[in-house]
């Protein structure tokens, strides 16, 4: 089952094409029994993919609002266009009438027909204003034209700018993704290795993000997808699913839902490499299918926290967080961690 409601991701005005993070996760000295660095890269690369996404994101608004604005721009043109024709009408108007009028004939000639000094002068006043109609008629044709190619040069160039910009920012989206995917991959291998020899690796130390202190409690991970709920039935579970699953990818930082202390870290089994934490007043949290642990047994740990990075070991069909909310540290006396997440402020 999908989840109703999928966490956004943020869009910031991130348009540059090469992002800098501001701090990035990395392995402390030797990672236990794992080749170094290999959960802090992916843990890297998770972050840069989620950079990346939201400049690509927000290079997609910048390109629908520059469409908007080409849109308009276009209307401009084209009523610029329509100016411009109307003035080559009148200079049209103008010159036929000109000629009528006896515009075009030399002065000797207009002295020779003219039957008065006073008709004379009429008509050279004629003329003068005529030529000054049309030399008026004729700038304004020439600057509106100009103004015309620039604002078409204009609208070009910036719709050539943000193709680029975009191309760009698809690019680097689609290097970073294979990266985290070819990571990913060697980590999941790690953690079935593990499972497989039912010793664990131990934990991975990771710089942790910045945690909002003015929350007890928060969503084992931050984007997700619901799948499989508590209490549905399904041939991979003997009886009934025993805890609520969160789709996400290997690799996604798994965090502590609230403050409270380590009391187990295992790798085999059905649920494959798992946490157990026991918060104040009796509740304990599983976290299970993972493909590393970031904590030891018996540490303590704050809400929000990363304890470790999802995956797909023991009987899972693919990559997810199974959490479960239990009374005891026993299978079996899990309750419905939906509505147990709601009750403390967490609305999934």
């Amino acid at each position: 089952m999908r989840s109703p409601r999928r966490h956004p991701l943020l869009v910031p005005a991130l348009l540059c094409a090469v992002a800098v993070l501001a701090a990035r996760p990395t392995a402390a000295e030797g990672e236990s029994g794992t080749e170094p660095g290999i959960s802090a890269q992916v843990a890297r690369l998770y972050e840069d993919a989620s950079v990346a996404a939201r400049q690509y994101e927000a290079g997609q608004q910048e390109a629908e609002a520059q469409r908007a604005r080409a849109q308009r721009a276009e209307e401009l043109l084209a009523r610029e266009r329509q100016d411009i024709a109307v003035l080559h009408d009148d200079l049209g108007r103008i010159a036929r009438t000109q000629y009528r009028q006896g515009g075009g004939l030399p002065y000797t000639a207009q002295l020779l027909l003219a039957d008065s000094p006073e008709d004379l002068m009429r008509g050279q006043r004629a003329v003068w204003q005529a030529d000054l109609a049309v030399n008026n008629a004729v700038s304004k044709s020439r600057r509106a034209e100009a103004r015309l190619a620039a604002d078409e040069a204009k609208a070009q160039a910036e719709w050539q700018a943000l193709e680029q910009r975009n191309g760009e920012l698809a690019e680097m989206k689609r290097t970073i993704q294979a990266k985290l995917d070819e990571a990913r991959s060697v980590l999941q291998g790690q953690a079935d290795a593990s499972v497989m020899a039912g010793s664990c690796r131990g934990a991975v130390r990771l710089d942790q993000p910045e945690m909002d202190a003015t929350r007890a409690w928060v969503a084992p991970v931050e984007t997700y997808e619901l799948s499989a709920s508590f209490g549905s039935g399904g041939e991979r579970w003997a009886s009934r699913h025993t805890g609520q699953d969160f789709a996400v990818p290997i690799g996604t930082p798994v965090r502590s839902v609230g403050a409270g202390r380590v009391v187990k870290v295992s790798c085999g089994g059905a649920f494959g490499i798992e946490i157990l934490v026991q918060h104040p007043g009796g509740y304990y949290t599983q976290y299970a299918h993972l493909a590393a642990v970031t904590v030891d047994q018996g540490e303590q740990v704050a809400a929000g926290q990363w304890i470790g990075q999802s995956g797909t070991t023991g009987n899972s069909t693919g990559p997810h967080l199974h959490f479960e909310v239990r009374v005891t540290p026993e299978l079996g006396s899990g309750i419905d961690p939906v509505p147990w997440l709601a009750e403390h402020g967490v609305q999934l």
